[in-house]
This record gives structure tokens, C-alpha cells and sequence, in this order.
């Protein structure tokens, strides 16, 4: 792994604008692949492939794929919380929601790992996460705004209610398997990791795809056959390896950085490929939840991190 350094060199740069834009356009390419091909059969796929992928670079390179002896299970509850929970719940949460709204409520995620961390890793609780938490919780208020209003008037929402509830069930799975995986510090290179973790999350995923989904019934249309292309090659092959890239030129408190950028991309991209209007609700949770981040992140790059071998992210 090349040396850390506390700021983003050229080439880290240009990494994290192609991760932020490659996860935030994928929202709303999600949002019209989920309407013709089932989320589980989707997104097992997009898992199976991508993992495949990085496996396959990762042994061009020259890299072990080996998994070290005992870390298994390990392995297998991280790939079960930060691969599966994440994929599934988040797919299923976007089918409900507009595609900024859940791209902002899945980027909470730091906020999470923040509390999970005091408790796991025992991270000291300061003014400044405190702060954090507070902005983040505000943002997830707002998001839930229509659906909490409507229970003192008006139709009752439930859709709404369940997607934010999902996405924000997908957020705590993905930031509890990050933080384990901290925590157990699993002695792999961090692209073979992330192959094996993709690779072993399709599995039970194609599997309950199979029973739930079925076989398919139609062709998909054309556009959601590029989008499907798009996300095995773009959102899952070079965004994966362009976060763990990223991840080991500077410490994991920079690269989570990236995370500030896509859910404003995502709500872009919503409005500019899908139609979207945003209102009120986004645009103040935009601002509380990035600055939640932003908080939390503040001051970070002064402490070096601890490991970056075994650091991994979702789109």
C-alpha cells in the first residue's frame, strides 16, 4: 500500500469526482432499472459480476485472492451487514422514494458509524459528534417530514414512511459492517476483500431472487440493459476499486469525504434524468445531513488511520 498522506494528490482527486459522479448518477439509473427488473435479481447480478470483476483484476495485478484461515466468519458477517444489508435494503427503499431523497437518507451512514464506533471501538464522544448527530438526526427528520405530518392530516403516506425506514435500516447495516470490519482488521489486500464480499453477498441474494423474483418474464428494454452495464462496470467494478484506490493513498476519515459529494449528485441527476422536483424536505436535509458529515469529518485528517487494508465502501 502506498504511504498515506493527510491531502488528496492529483490523482486522488480525480479519483473522488469520478467515484462521487459515477454512485450519485447511479440513483436515478437504479430508480428505472428497479421498475423493469426485479431488486433482488437486479442487484444480485450487479453483485455477482462486479465481483467477479474485481477478483479478476485483482489476480491480473498480481494480487492474492487468498482468504486468510479463521477470518471466515468474519468475513462472512461483514459481507452479510455492509454488502447485503446495504444492497437489498437500499434497492427496496429507492423503489418507494425519489432517488435524492434516498441517496441523501443512505449517506447518513457516517453518522452512524459514529455512534457505533464509540460503542465498538470506543471512539471518544466530543462536542463535535455530538454536533454531528444532532444535524444528521435533523436531516432524517426532515426527509420524513411529509410522512410524519401526515399522520396529524391528510391520507397516511405508508410508502413514504417505509422507503425512509428502509433506507435508514440500509444505512445502520452498512455503517455496522464497516466499523467490525475495522475492528477485526482482516488481513487481506482491500481489493481482493472487496471482490470476495461481493462475490459471497450475490449468493444468498440470487438465491432469494430465485423464490422471490422468479425467472424472468421479458427482455428488458435497451435502456435498462446500458443501465445494467453501467452498474456493473461503472457503480460496482471502477467505483469499488477507485474507493479502495482512494483509500490507500490518504487516511479512511479523507476518502469518507467522498460521501459529501455523491447524494448532491445523486439529487442532480435525479432531477435532470428522472424529473424529479425536490422541495423543501431535500434541500434542508441536504444541508443538515452534509453538514452533519462534514462536522464529523472535521479535524479527522490530523489523527492517521489505522488501517486502511481492510476499508471498503458502497455506492
Amino acid at each position: 500500500m502506498p504511504n498515506s498522506s493527510s491531502r488528496l494528490s492529483t490523482e486522488g482527486i480525480l479519483l473522488l469526482i469520478g467515484l462521487a459522479i459515477g454512485w450519485g448518477i447511479n440513483w436515478p439509473i437504479m430508480k428505472f432499472i428497479i421498475a423493469d427488473i426485479p431488486p433482488l435479481s437486479f442487484r444480485g447480478l450487479c453483485l455477482m459480476l462486479g465481483g467477479l470483476g474485481i477478483l479478476g483484476l485483482a489476480r491480473i495485478s498480481g494480487l492474492s485472492l487468498r482468504i486468510p484461515k479463521g477470518y471466515i466468519q468474519k468475513i462472512l458477517w461483514v459481507c452479510l451487514l455492509n454488502i447485503i444489508g446495504w444492497n437489498v435494503f437500499a434497492t427496496y427503499g429507492l423503489s418507494l422514494l425519489p432517488a435524492g431523497r434516498s441517496a441523501l437518507l443512505g449517506y447518513t451512514m457516517p453518522i452512524w458509524a459514529v455512534l457505533l464506533s464509540i460503542w465498538v471501538l470506543r471512539d471518544k464522544f466530543t462536542a463535535r459528534v455530538g454536533i454531528a448527530l444532532l444535524l444528521g438526526a435533523g436531516g432524517i427528520l426532515a426527509l420524513m417530514s411529509e410522512s410524519l405530518l401526515s399522520w396529524f392530516g391528510g391520507p397516511f403516506n405508508s410508502d413514504l414512511l417505509t422507503g425512509a425506514l428502509l433506507m435508514i435500516v440500509a444505512a445502520w447495516s452498512w455503517a455496522t459492517g464497516t466499523v467490525l470490519m475495522k475492528h477485526w482488521k482482516i488481513p487481506m489486500n482491500s481489493v481482493a476483500l472487496t471482490g470476495w464480499l461481493l462475490l459471497l453477498a450475490s449468493i444468498p441474494v440470487l438465491i432469494a431472487a430465485f423464490f422471490i423474483d422468479g425467472l424472468p418474464q421479458k427482455m428488458p428494454s435497451t435502456m435498462v440493459l446500458w443501465g445494467l452495464i453501467y452498474n456493473v462496470f461503472i457503480a460496482f467494478m471502477f467505483c469499488y476499486w477507485a474507493w479502495v484506490r482512494l483509500v490507500s493513498l490518504v487516511p479512511v476519515s479523507v476518502s469518507s469525504l467522498s460521501s459529501l459529494i455523491t447524494p448532491l449528485i445523486g439529487i442532480i441527476s435525479g432531477i435532470l434524468i428522472l424529473g424529479e422536483e425536490p422541495g423543501w424536505p431535500e434541500f434542508i436535509a441536504t444541508f443538515l445531513i452534509l453538514g452533519a458529515v462534514a462536522v464529523v469529518n472535521s479535524g479527522a485528517v490530523k489523527t492517521p488511520a489505522r488501517n486502511h487494508q481492510t476499508s471498503t465502501g458502497n455506492e
